[in-house]
């Protein structure tokens, strides 16, 4: 069986995160989005799977290589070109753009193939969507999940007959023009026959053009619906809300990593915990090479990336931490996420942490952050 991953985004709305990471690169407890989505595939008997890349293209190809420690067959699609001076240069050409470029180089899609968004993740039975695919003749089939009525416009949403048939596609209305609540989840089951209708050389988009051109068309294409985990990381809110959510262990087969040293406190090898007058109220995760200072407080769900340093009298809540960061003494972080130099509020409001730039994250208090020459060197948090 065949899959394609969608990974040539730039993930706007996930920035400052997609600076410097692909979307698909996006961690979870220190994995890759990407990573869980093919293991879910080959744990389904996929064993080839193309995945089309732009932005950051590299980092996804040095990490997961030819696929062959997943047991799968992994190939690349890049799309972009190499200007007059030798430099490759991203440029998407849409999610339905992309297949139709793997099909007409290759004729890669010569079977019923799974697509799937390289940003969420999710523990859909693709046996059994595929088996419901087939039943109903399908030629395409959109993975569809019930969203409440006030995040429709985060979405498309897919509107359909009482069988299933797909009769409309609305790419993020408001909430008074949504005709359904049931959103595209980038899940996607598609016949050979699909590639043949989408135009070659173009952008061409899967959302908003090929699912309009399948309802004219009016081809079997049908939406599933069940009862199944879809954990979107669309925006940085989104992202957030996910980790917090994995990290209270209310998603089922992703657990925290690390050794348990106390009640929800889980920590990485070789890390240093002075606990004169330190606090810790799980779940939080310490990765490896840590060393937290007295007198800090940690209150979770919070997670903590290798390298990381805490001095004392620093407290971090609810709190998103990437690898070498460093918090100076006093500082207070509440559902923030530290990025490189970075810093972002669970709403996603962002600030870039450089000389004399001030602000009021936590507690309302005056900071000015200040990033080190050297960018291997951990972030300092200093009060202004």
């Amino acid at each position: 069986m065949k899959a394609i991953i969608l990974a040539a985004g730039q993930g706007t709305r996930v920035r400052p995160l997609t600076y410097e990471l692909p979307k698909p690169m996006i961690p979870i407890l220190g994995k890759p989005v990407m990573a869980y989505l093919v293991e879910h595939l080959v744990k389904h008997g996929v064993e080839k799977i193309m995945v089309n890349v732009s932005h950051l293209h590299e980092k996804i190809e040095e990490y997961f290589g030819d696929g062959h420690q997943y047991g799968a067959q992994i190939g690349y699609s890049f799309e972009g070109y190499v200007n007059d001076v030798g430099n490759v240069m991203p440029q998407p050409i849409g999610s339905a753009g992309g297949m139709k470029k793997i099909q007409n180089f290759g004729n890669f899609f010569d079977e019923t193939s799974i697509v799937l968004c390289g940003d969420a993740l999710t523990d859909l039975d693709l046996q059994k969507a595929l088996e419901e695919h087939k039943s109903k003749h399908a030629l395409a089939t959109v993975i569809t999940r019930e969203v409440p009525w006030s995040k429709v416009s985060d979405y498309g949403i897919v509107v359909t007959d009482p069988d299933g048939r797909v009769r409309s596609f609305q790419e993020k209305p408001s909430r008074e023009k949504a005709l359904s609540n049931f959103a595209s989840t980038g899940i996607y089951i598609f016949e050979p026959e699909v590639m043949d209708l989408i135009p070659s050389n173009i952008n061409f988009d899967i959302g908003s053009q090929l699912f309009p051109l399948l309802t004219e068309l009016n081809v079997p294409f049908y939406a599933q619906a069940g009862s199944f985990n879809w954990l979107d990381i669309g925006t940085i809110s989104d992202y957030w809300s996910v980790l917090q959510s994995v990290m209270r262990g209310e998603v089922m087969g992703m657990d925290m990593p690390g050794t348990e040293i106390m009640d929800g406190l889980r920590v990485g090898l070789n890390t240093r915990i002075d606990w004169n007058g330190t606090m810790i109220e799980g779940p939080v995760y310490i990765g490896s090479g840590c060393h937290i200072e007295a007198n800090c407080t940690i209150i979770g769900p919070t997670w903590i990336g290798h390298g990381s340093h805490l001095c004392s009298g620093s407290k971090v809540v609810r709190s998103v931490l990437f690898d070498y960061t460093r918090i100076l003494p006093g500082i207070q972080l509440d559902e923030l996420l530290v990025f490189r130099n970075y810093c972002v509020n669970r709403a996603g409001v962002m600030r870039e942490l450089s000389d004399g730039n001030d602000g009021d994250w936590g507690n309302s208090r005056d900071r000015r952050m200040k990033r080190r020459t050297n960018s291997s060197a951990p972030l300092e948090m200093l009060l202004s």
